[in-house]
């Protein structure tokens, strides 16, 4: 039996159209609605999987890539995730649901407040997956930052929250019917803050519950993202090649990064995010492997697309037989989603952008970790290799949150994960921080 491993879904469309421009788009579900979301959430709980993370973009991007966001629903609509939370609640006990929240657009004490609540109405499995896009700053009246200024902001916005929700000690609330007393206001914290981007009084009027402090989840592998996580995550949200020694010393940049007081909460959960390809059969993984190695012209603009959406730059505007020149990137573009266009391979910055996208349309196996084409029992080797030989925490899959896109990749993999003692069996007491901190 191997070591058991952390699972989790990142419903990567966000609350936006489930399924869209794909075939189970006809089971006509009505992607504004809960249903299809509660159905959705109740078979990953089943399937033992312990998290869900909601991605939200608050913005539709700038006036010249509003079509290429909107055509194909890559970068909108999406509605507001945490308005969905109590709905995934109300269906499930164990799961926990981490919505995105943009630490420049959300206030800290509105941001605190919020998750206070729902960490006590969930029975502690709420968490916040915190970002720092800052290219919404104008819907907001804000000010728009560099990179690692949005991560200082966020880091200050993180500290806040939790001095909010430890404003009230465990001596406060006095609950003393006898007397008519119930709390005592001058045991609270007042958390008085003036600070680079933000200025508060306390202390939150929204009281703590016995499931401690809502779980924080964060992107980004940059140096100032690591330094990020190690500072205040619970699980951070990993990339890396397939590979033994890549996940290593992905693993140690994140520990290294890790400082005393975010030790002394207990480990930080390193959970690499992945969107494997599952067929029925070596064969079919062969064919579908082969038949990418051309890619056609509407695959590669297909492709140009879906990356304009993702870097708020109109890729298909450009010469594609010419390098892809990166001065056309505004400051706010994320850099890990420019690093993720251009790969891994030392001529990135040096061949046509064609070539770039038909880098990304090509497809490899998952049994010789060139990508991510295989059977559920390849896929599982992978996953059993990972934490055997690189001690890795767990994986978060990816992809739309869907009854169909959920079956697809689960069906096989979920009996064959759980006989190799992979996948966790059930469920024991607790919220989402205990279920992380149990193995």
């Amino acid at each position: 039996m191997s070591r058991p491993q952390h699972f989790g879904w990142f419903f990567s469309r966000g609350f936006g159209p489930q399924g869209w421009a794909r075939p189970y788009w006809e089971w006509n579900w009505t992607w504004t609605e809960p249903r299809l979301y509660q159905q959705s959430a109740r078979e990953l709980e089943q399937a033992g999987f312990e998290l869900l993370i909601i991605e939200d973009a608050l913005s539709l991007g700038n006036p010249e890539t509003l079509d290429l966001r909107t055509r194909k629903a890559y970068g909108g609509p999406k509605h507001d995730p945490l308005m969905l939370v109590p709905y995934l609640f109300d269906v499930t006990e164990h799961l926990g649901i981490t919505p995105t929240v943009n630490a420049g657009a959300t206030p800290p004490y509105l941001a605190a407040r919020q998750a206070a609540t729902l960490q006590g109405l969930s029975r502690g499995r709420f968490g916040l997956n915190v970002v720092t896009d800052t290219g919404s700053a104008r819907h907001f009246g804000a000010q728009q930052v560099g990179h690692d200024a949005a991560y200082d902001r966020a880091d200050e916005w993180t500290h806040l929250l939790h001095d909010l929700w430890h404003s009230w000690d465990d001596d406060v609330l006095v609950e003393d019917a006898s007397s008519g007393h119930y709390a005592r206001g001058d045991r609270l914290r007042p958390v008085q803050h003036v600070g680079e981007h933000f200025t508060l009084s306390g202390p939150l009027n929204a009281v703590p519950t016995r499931w401690g402090d809502p779980t924080i989840v964060s992107p980004g592998g940059s140096p100032r993202g690591l330094a990020f996580a190690g500072t205040h995550s619970d699980v951070q949200l990993a990339l890396a090649p397939l590979d033994v020694e890549s996940v290593r010393e992905y693993r140690a940049k994140v520990l290294a990064s890790v400082g005393e007081d975010r030790r002394a909460a207990g480990p930080i959960r390193i959970l690499f995010v992945i969107k494997p390809e599952l067929v029925s059969s070596p064969q079919e993984a062969d064919r579908l492997v082969a038949a990418s190695a051309n890619p056609t012209d509407e695959q590669l603009r297909e492709a140009a697309e879906a990356w304009s959406s993702d870097l708020e730059t109109d890729l298909t505007a450009q010469d594609p037989d010419r390098p892809l020149d990166l001065a056309i990137f505004a400051e706010h573009v994320s850099a890990g989603t420019i690093r993720g266009l251009l790969g891994k391979a030392p001529d990135a910055r040096e061949v046509p952008l064609r070539e770039l996208l038909a880098r990304k349309v090509r497809k490899g196996r998952i049994l010789d970790r060139t990508g991510l084409v295989g059977t559920a029992e390849e896929f599982a080797d992978l996953v059993e290799q990972f934490g055997d030989e690189a001690d890795n925490d767990g994986f978060i899959l990816s992809g739309d949150l869907h009854p169909v896109t959920l079956h697809r990749m689960l069906d096989e993999l979920v009996p064959i994960l759980r006989r190799r003692g992979v996948l966790r069996q059930g469920f024991g007491g607790g919220g989402l921080r205990d279920h992380l901190l149990e193995f």
